[in-house]
């Protein structure tokens, strides 16, 4: 089955710095994904996020796709989350959160060492993060739950520490 990768190297105007990995398994790449059930079908499409951020205050930093591939003026530029269909900020689990709500990566000892999976984003497809700008944020992301007007838009994570345009990796 072929895979698809992407990388981002998360650089900021201070200290912090990383490189994120994507990884996903290319729908339809395998004649026997014919024979999966539509319930399974989704699990084809789940994208592995595994990388490191180093330089963290330790404990949980918002971490979030935004819309534009554009870091011209540092990680302002990259606009809000990524969000094609116009939903409120959520957790990644909600069925209610824009497509790069990824929710939290936490530090311990300045790292982030980041191992999780999503079935919203994609490398390919109208939900495609290839071009965008992966952001890693001062504070925790609240997931929406936050009771006010910017927890449903942002989460309440704060400043964007460093960021980075996610690129097709060489496989």
């Amino acid at each position: 089955m072929a895979t698809l990768k992407a990388v981002c190297v998360l650089k900021g105007d201070g200290p912090v710095h990383g490189v994120i990995h994507f990884q996903q398994q290319a729908s339809g790449a395998a004649p026997s994904a014919l024979l999966l059930s539509a319930q399974l079908r989704p699990l084809l499409l789940l994208i592995k996020i595994t990388g490191k951020i180093n330089a963290l205050t330790d404990g949980d930093h918002g971490f979030h796709v935004h819309e534009f591939g554009d870091n011209t003026n540092g990680c302002t530029s990259a606009g809000a989350h990524f969000n094609p269909e116009g939903k409120q900020h959520g957790g990644p689990t909600d069925a209610e959160r824009h497509v790069g709500d990824l929710g939290n990566v936490t530090a311990k000892g300045g790292v982030a060492e980041v191992e999780m999976e999503d079935s919203v984003i994609s490398l390919r497809g109208p939900h495609s993060i290839i071009g965008r700008t992966m952001v890693v944020h001062a504070k925790s992301d609240d997931l929406g739950k936050g009771g006010d007007n910017e927890s449903k838009l942002t989460g309440n994570a704060g400043p964007r520490l460093a960021c980075g345009v996610i690129g097709l990796a060489k496989c």
